[in-house]
């Protein structure tokens, strides 16, 4: 078995709205199975409305599908008792979008990279400092940065913020919904190989979730795309992936412009 095991997951949200209270629930993710392998990262691709942020939520216990398992590191995270559940949550972490909604802007580095460590460890006060220095300069960034606050930051300085709470409980698994897509092109590029190399020094998992083709395969070991809540494609092998002639994937093969406006063509 694999760190992660999706099984048979089949969620939908029901119309709590007057007007719609007798239609039926419409179904976000329909029997979704796949699986990710330690040191690796499964890139999940799909338009908005797919479902991939839904089945994110899955995965980190936010939300409770009403079939399947979700089976982390052994354990199906929905059928464990409290106890257990923050056990699981330590080795699972997640970094959003939004990099400035992800955190207080009343916190500064130090005490945003620092939360989780809170939660989970004992750390000496000299401890700490060095274990938060020691974060920020693996993301890229300076020990010194810990007493700034988030609007002293870049967007892409303060995703590695994001990242660096992320990594501070040493996760085997890191879920990234969307985590590049809100930076521009160069900061996008920047934040894609610091977490290569996070990934290669540290061994660590992701679930990257994305709508970028390119994003996604500069990280990712296997591909999967979702088209209206479910797996449309698997692909194991990337390398694969731009051969593949399933509508889904030529669709979002075609949709990739070129770097070179010179080079781009609008489809008909």
């Amino acid at each position: 078995m694999g760190l992660l095991l999706v099984e048979n997951i089949t969620h939908s949200y029901n119309p709590s709205h007057l007007f719609f209270k007798n239609k039926q629930s419409a179904a976000v993710l329909s029997d979704i199975t796949l699986s990710i392998e330690e040191g690796q990262c499964l890139g999940l691709l799909g338009t908005s409305g797919a479902g991939k942020s839904t089945l994110g939520k899955v995965i980190l216990g936010l939300e409770k599908p009403q079939k399947g398992q979700v089976i982390f590191q052994g354990i199906d995270l929905y059928d464990a008792d409290k106890s257990t559940r923050r056990s699981i949550r330590r080795d699972l972490q997640v970094v959003f979008q939004d990099c400035y909604s992800s955190v207080n802007p009343r916190m500064n580095a130090e005490q945003i990279i620092g939360e989780p460590l809170q939660n989970y460890e004992t750390l000496s006060l000299k401890e700490h400092y060095r274990t938060i220095g020691e974060l920020l300069e693996t993301v890229g960034l300076k020990a010194d940065d810990r007493h700034k606050y988030p609007h002293q930051f870049s967007g892409g300085q303060l995703q590695r913020i994001n990242i660096a709470r992320a990594i501070a409980l040493k996760p085997k698994l890191i879920v990234l919904d969307e985590a590049v897509s809100s930076l521009d092109m160069v900061n996008q590029t920047k934040i894609l190989c610091l977490l290569n190399e996070l990934k290669s020094s540290f061994g660590l998992s992701y679930l990257f979730i994305t709508h970028d083709i390119k994003a996604a395969y500069s990280v990712s070991d296997t591909l999967a795309v979702m088209e209206k809540g479910e797996v449309a494609v698997l692909c194991e092998d990337k390398s694969q992936f731009f051969q593949l002639e399933h509508p889904s994937v030529r669709k979002m093969v075609e949709s990739v412009l070129s770097e070179h406006p010179r080079y781009r063509s609008i489809p008909k």
